[in-house]
């Protein structure tokens, strides 16, 4: 930020100054030349009618001659149609030939400027006209060359460039230290999350930091405390899930010990006795055995969605299936099953884990559902997505837990859920499903009324 600020502010500076200084240069050039070139004209008109190319030495032509001469610092020589030297100022070349090719040019029509900038001069030729007022027709009679020093717009242009040097350090000094300033004020607030960042990291940020600032660093403030919210949301749910695990795996077997140990302690044991002992064994074997596949299945659709295997099924058919399968646990509640089809569904599926998620939907649906109830399964479609809903006419779900209920062993109803053999991990496996599928699921419910949960899955996989 530090180098922004004085790239943006020495930069274009340095060339401004540059750019001013050629461009009065370039300018002050020019204007010298065509105040010269209007000199050469006051003496071409001057020259012709006094007959000095073929006379010379007139006295009141030579001082013009020497009053230029002598204001721009120069030399003037006048040069006739024999290329002789008419006048110099100078009185160096007087009466000798010149056949310089600038001259030459001249003679054809062509004016030259020569501009020496490392001797710091300036050479011009003007031609000599004279008109003839009969025909109107123009002859070159002679050529006046000039040379004149432009040292005094060089040391104009090094005084100015001196100054805007000056100028240009000065400010340079007050940007550099107008950037250090203001970058360090800028980035004091950045320098804060990343300290807050690096103690989050370590452990030592229990709670949340507020950065007063800019707009900006306020949203990366709350957003950073929105993080350590979750993450702290997070670490709860993996200790708890942890704790669940541990608490779900270790009670069958604690069960099964006690069961163990009892029929060890006695002796003669009826084998009555025995058979309802083993019977309680068995069930709880089961109950673990329950628990553990529901953990690797869990565990399996935590990875990329890459396993998935996805064919194109009816949907319609995969339905009347699960409630066919579903079935027999339904009757032995008295539970009516209601299946809705509003049109026929064909879409791109994991066919195994799409039956697991909607299994687990209408098993619940039947194990939380009042005897002599209802379950109502319909499915529907548009151009886009097909959706499933399961409704019931169950305990329902209180409203403070609903938030809750897809989370890891999570049970609303902890004796119920045991008491109808549940492990806590069918809805956790059911959103995962779904979310491997690009979908999306809602609950709604209201205790005591019943529950439904909506279903929107794509009709075409989006991998």
């Amino acid at each position: 930020m530090l180098l922004i600020f004085i790239i943006v502010g020495i930069v274009p500076l340095s060339f401004f100054i540059k750019v001013f200084l050629n461009t009065y240069e370039e300018k002050a050039i020019n204007n010298r030349i065509l105040e010269l070139e209007n000199r050469g004209k006051v003496l071409s008109n001057l020259l012709i009618p006094t007959g000095y190319l073929t006379k010379g030495q007139i006295p009141e032509v030579d001082s013009e001659i020497a009053k230029i001469a002598e204001l721009y610092q120069g030399r003037i020589l006048v040069v006739n149609n024999n290329l002789t030297i008419i006048k110099d100022t100078y009185s160096l070349e007087d009466g000798r030939y010149l056949l310089s090719p600038e001259v030459i040019q001249s003679f054809r029509g062509v004016n030259s400027r020569i501009k020496d900038r490392e001797n710091q001069n300036l050479k011009l030729t003007y031609p000599i006209i004279e008109t003839n007022s009969e025909n109107n027709s123009k002859e070159i009679k002679g050529v006046i060359v000039m040379h004149f020093s432009s040292k005094d717009i060089y040391s104009i242009r090094s005084s100015l460039e001196q100054r805007a040097m000056i100028f240009s350090l000065t400010l340079a000094v007050l940007i550099i230290v107008c950037a250090i300033y203001f970058s360090g004020k800028l980035t004091k607030p950045l320098t804060s999350v990343v300290n807050s960042i690096d103690q989050f990291s370590e452990g030592y940020l229990e709670e949340g930091f507020t950065i007063k600032g800019y707009n900006e660093i306020e949203k990366i403030s709350d957003s950073f405390n929105h993080m350590i919210t979750k993450m702290k949301k997070l670490e709860s749910s993996r200790q708890e899930f942890v704790s669940n695990v541990s608490h779900e795996l270790k009670t069958p077997i604690t069960s099964i010990k006690v069961l163990a140990d009892s029929l060890l302690m006695q002796e003669d044991t009826p084998v009555e006795l025995y058979r309802e002992f083993l019977t309680d064994i068995t069930e709880e074997i089961e109950r673990e055995n329950k628990i553990i596949t529901d953990l690797l299945s869990l565990v399996k659709l935590d990875k990329k969605a890459g396993d998935m295997n996805i064919v194109s099924i009816n949907i319609n058919e995969l339905l009347e299936q699960i409630l066919k399968r579903l079935g027999p646990i339904a009757k032995n509640k008295n539970i009516e099953l209601i299946y809705e089809s509003f049109r026929p569904v064909i879409a791109e599926v994991d066919e195994v884990k799409i039956s697991l998620a909607i299994s687990n939907l209408i098993e619940n649906a039947i194990k939380y559902n009042n005897d002599d109830g209802w379950v109502r399964v319909s499915l529907n479609a548009d151009h886009k997505y097909f959706f499933i809903k399961v409704a019931d006419s169950g305990i329902g779900i209180p409203e403070e837990e609903q938030d809750s209920i897809f989370e890891r062993f999570y049970r609303v109803d902890k004796a119920r859920s045991r008491e109808s053999g549940g492990t806590g991990l069918g809805l956790a496996i059911t959103r995962n499903v779904i979310q491997m599928h690009r979908g999306a699921i809602r609950v709604y419910s209201k205790e005591g009324e019943g529950t439904t949960f909506n279903v929107r899955i794509p009709l075409n996989y989006i991998s």
